[in-house]
């Protein structure tokens, strides 16, 4: 069989992604601009993006970011609350400003303090979503402290996601960064209201890399990755060609200080290699003939929007991950797989 030496595909977009703030972003939004079209913008900020009027504070700030003449376009979200104002949410979405709303349970991850405690005090809200075809973006645990870390996806689908779905039959979801097999049990098993992303990242590690020779900070993530038969159904997944799964990094930057600390910040930096990454694993899997499916066009077709229309091509070469990058202020922020080289590089 001949090998594969280069591969041209329409530009891929990122259906989660973390740009941050200030310094932060001036160091990191260009990475994903550089490979992605548009990219679904988080906003769990320090202080979250939950009104129309703050997401289109952050867009402007994230346009005047921008390095000159790049062509890139951030789908801004509204983080959801216990007092969201279903009027505004809605006016958003008219209007351009929202492309979705993001379900944070309180206490799940990063900045997630302010997010909903109890799904069903979002009825009025899920109700106008489901009405006006907003999607609702999951991230998928339970915070209960007597729930095992490892268990807080499965009992999710099980406590939170299935009856919300039963509740609201029209509501489009996006089940993000999944982790296991019962999510991709559970996707498969609604039909196409469901979709969900994968990381790169889970897609490649498992939750015994974490501890190879000592406690590894930087593949400290929420959700965490799980066990080798996990990663094992999230790589059929991804690289099934099925129109559910699609690309989302999850890329997530802090700083080295904040990672190697004695309570850790969660979050993977995946955004210097992020399409690379991506294309190793469905190299690995001999299913580089689905890669443009999962990474360029699955979510499009989700979202109601077109591909985008320009290409990208990836080219087999061998390349060394950039070992940190800098931010501003000084501090330094280490990606995915620093250091190490990959078999596959974006062309410039």
């Amino acid at each position: 069989m001949t090998e594969t030496k280069q591969i041209t595909l329409h530009r891929p977009d990122d259906w989660h992604v973390h740009l941050r703030d200030g310094q932060m972003m001036q160091a990191v939004l260009p990475f994903t601009a550089k490979q992605f079209g548009r990219a679904i913008v988080m906003p769990n900020l320090a202080d979250p993006v939950a009104t129309s009027q703050q997401a289109v504070a952050y867009r402007e700030r994230i346009y005047a970011t921008l390095p000159e003449g790049v062509k890139f376009e951030p789908l801004m979200t509204a983080y959801l609350t216990d007092n969201t104002d279903a009027k505004d949410l809605a006016a958003g979405f008219k209007h351009g400003v929202f492309c979705a709303a993001k379900l944070y349970p309180a206490g799940a991850t990063t900045n997630s303090a302010s997010g909903v405690t109890d799904i069903e005090k979002l009825s009025a809200v899920l109700e106008c979503m489901e009405d006006i075809g907003m999607p609702l973006l999951v991230h998928g645990e339970v915070t209960d402290p007597d729930i095992d870390l490892f268990d807080r996806e499965h009992v999710f689908i099980d406590r939170v996601m299935k009856p919300t779905l039963n509740r609201h039959q029209g509501l489009k979801v996006v089940f993000e960064h999944i982790t296991t097999s019962a999510a991709v049990d559970f996707v498969r098993s609604q039909g196409p209201r469901i979709g969900a992303t994968i990381t790169a990242h889970h897609l490649m590690i498992n939750r015994t890399d974490i501890f190879k020779g000592g406690i590894r900070p930087h593949l400290y993530c929420l959700p965490v990755a799980k066990r080798e038969q996990h990663r094992l159904a999230l790589r059929e997944a991804a690289t099934s060609g099925e129109s559910q799964f699609f690309l989302g990094t999850d890329t997530a930057p802090h700083a080295i200080s904040a990672k190697e600390a004695a309570c850790g910040c969660a979050g993977i930096f995946t955004a210097p290699a992020a399409v690379e990454l991506y294309a190793q694993v469905f190299d690995e899997e001999h299913a580089l003939d689905k890669f443009e499916a999962f990474a360029s066009l699955n979510g499009p077709k989700f979202y109601g929007l077109a591909p985008n229309a320009e290409t990208i091509t990836l080219i087999r070469e061998a390349w060394v991950v950039p070992d940190s990058v800098a931010v501003g202020d000084g501090t330094l922020v280490l990606p995915f797989k620093a250091g190490e080289t990959l078999n596959w590089r974006l062309s410039d």
